[in-house]
C-alpha cells in the first residue's frame, strides 16, 4: 500500500520553500521555531509544546506502549543576514538551507498531516521534533535534549535530513574541535622589530599541526576552517586564532590524534608566546550494527521502492542517541548538491519516493523492533 499521494508530495514542496525563507542559523532558530509550533497546532497534533533549548513537539497518539521519536534540526549553516534568494522550476528548488535541512522540517509537517487526515493508528505514539543547535558549534544541543526527555522509552529515534535519499546512518562519526589561540605583547613592526608576533607564531603552529600524519584507517579528517588575527598591516600581532575540526570512524583514534595536536601545540610555547587549546565542540560517536532491525528494515523499505540503499557513517543528529545505547538512523528524503553553499539545491521528484520511505518505515517499525 502506498501512502504519500501527490497531494502530499505538493504539500511537502510548498512548505519546504516557506521554511527556506525563514532565517535559522545556529543558536538563532526562534523564527523558525515559532512556525513549526504554530503549522503543528494547525495540523491539530497533540502535546505542541516548546523546550527550554527551543526544541519544538508534537505528538500524535497510538495504540501500543512506547513511542517513535521522528526529527529534524531547524538551524542552517548560514548567517541570519544571507539573502534567501529561492529559485524554482519544475525539477529543481535552488536556495541556501533548502535541503540542509528545510526539506527535513518539511517532511515533519507532512508526517504530521498524513497522521491527522488518516487518523492513523501506527502502534504507538508518534513525536514529531524540531530540535535546534545541529550545525557547527551547536554540539547537538537539542538532540542532547530530546534523548535526555526520552530516554528508553523510545523505540527508536529517526533523524530526517533533506538530502542523501537511499542513505542509511546508522554510525555516527565523532568529532572534536578546538581552538587554538596564541598571545603575545605585540607592538609597532619597525621600532618593536624582533617582538614575536602572535600570527607568525600561529603560522608555525598551523604548520606543525598539518604536519602530523593523519590515519586512513581507520578513516580519519583534521580540517583548519577558521583563522583569523592581527589588528592592521603596520601592527605586530598580539592575538591570533584558528580552528580545528578532527573526525573518525574510531572514538580511540580521534582522543589520540587529539592529544598528539595538544602536545605539538605544547612545543610551540617559548618565552613571550601564551599558547591556549580550548575545547569548543565535541559530537560523540556510537552504531548499530547493520543487522539491527531497524536498519534491515529501512533497508527493506528502500528496496521495495527500487532504491539501493548505502549504509554510511556521518555527523548528524543520530550521533547522540546512538552514544547513549538507543537504536538510530538519520535518512534523505531527496537528491541534490552543494550543501552548506548558495547553489544548493534539491531534486523536486524524488521527494515523493523520500516521503513514502517514511511512512512505510512508520507503519512498519513497531512489528520490526517488537
Amino acid at each position: 500500500m502506498k501512502y504519500a499521494n501527490a497531494d502530499l508530495h505538493h504539500y511537502v514542496i510548498e512548505k519546504t520553500c516557506e521554511i527556506q525563507q525563514i532565517p535559522a542559523p545556529t543558536f538563532a532558530e526562534t523564527k523558525r521555531s515559532e512556525y513549526l509550533f504554530n503549522e503543528f497546532t494547525r495540523l491539530g497534533l497533540k502535546d505542541v509544546s516548546q523546550d527550554e533549548t527551543g526544541n519544538v513537539y508534537a505528538s500524535w497518539p497510538g495504540s501500543g506502549e512506547g513511542c517513535l521519536v521522528v526529527s529534524a534540526h531547524l538551524d542552517t549553516v548560514h548567517s541570519g543576514d544571507t539573502p534567501l534568494a529561492l529559485k524554482r522550476s519544475r525539477e529543481r528548488i535552488t536556495g541556501p538551507g533548502v535541503g540542509d535541512n528545510s526539506l527535513g522540517v518539511a517532511t515533519l509537517l507532512g508526517i504530521g498531516r498524513y497522521l491527522a487526515d488518516a487518523r492513523a493508528d501506527l502502534g504507538g505514539r508518534i513525536w514529531l521534533v524540531g530540535d535546534v543547535c545541529e550545525e557547527g558549534l551547536g554540539n547537538l544541543a537539542g538532540m542532547q535534549a530530546v534523548v535526555q526527555r526520552f530516554g528508553e522509552q523510545a523505540v527508536a529515534y529517526l533523524i530526517l535530513e533533506g538530502l542523501g535519499l537511499g542513505q542509511i546512518c546508522h554510525r555516527g562519526l565523532g568529532v572534536l574541535r578546538y581552538r587554538v589561540t596564541v598571545e603575545t605583547t605585540g607592538g609597532h613592526p619597525w621600532s618593536n622589530y624582533g617582538m614575536p608576533s602572535a600570527i607568525h607564531e600561529l603560522v608555525a603552529v598551523l604548520s606543525a599541526v598539518t604536519a602530523l600524519p593523519i590515519p586512513r584507517k581507520p578513516r580519519t579528517s583534521l580540517n583548519v576552517g577558521v583563522i583569523q588575527g592581527g589588528a592592521s598591516v603596520n601592527t605586530i600581532a598580539s592575538k591570533a586564532w584558528f580552528e580545528l575540526d578532527l573526525r573518525s570512524e574510531d572514538h580511540m583514534t580521534l582522543t589520540l590524534l587529539a592529544n598528539r595536536i595538544k602536545r605539538v601545540v605544547k612545543k610551540q610555547v617559548r618565552p613571550g608566546v601564551g599558547l591556549i587549546v580550548e575545547p569548543i565542540g565535541s559530537r560523540p560517536a556510537g552504531e548499530i550494527e547493520p543487522s539491527h532491525p531497524l536498519v534491515k528494515l529501512a533497508v527493506d523499505v528502500l528496496a521495495e521502492l527500487n532504491i539501493k540503499a548505502i549504509l554510511e557513517i556521518g555527523s548528524t543528529d543520530a550521533n547522540y542517541a546512538l552514544s547513549k545505547g538507543y537504536p538510530a538512523i538519520c535518512l534523505g528524503i531527496t537528491n541534490g548538491r552543494f550543501s552548506h553553499t548558495l547553489k544548493e539545491y534539491i531534486e523536486v521528484a524524488p521527494v515523493k519516493t523520500g516521503l513514502e520511505q517514511i511512512l512505510q518505515i512508520l507503519h512498519r517499525v513497531w512489528e520490526a523492533l517488537g
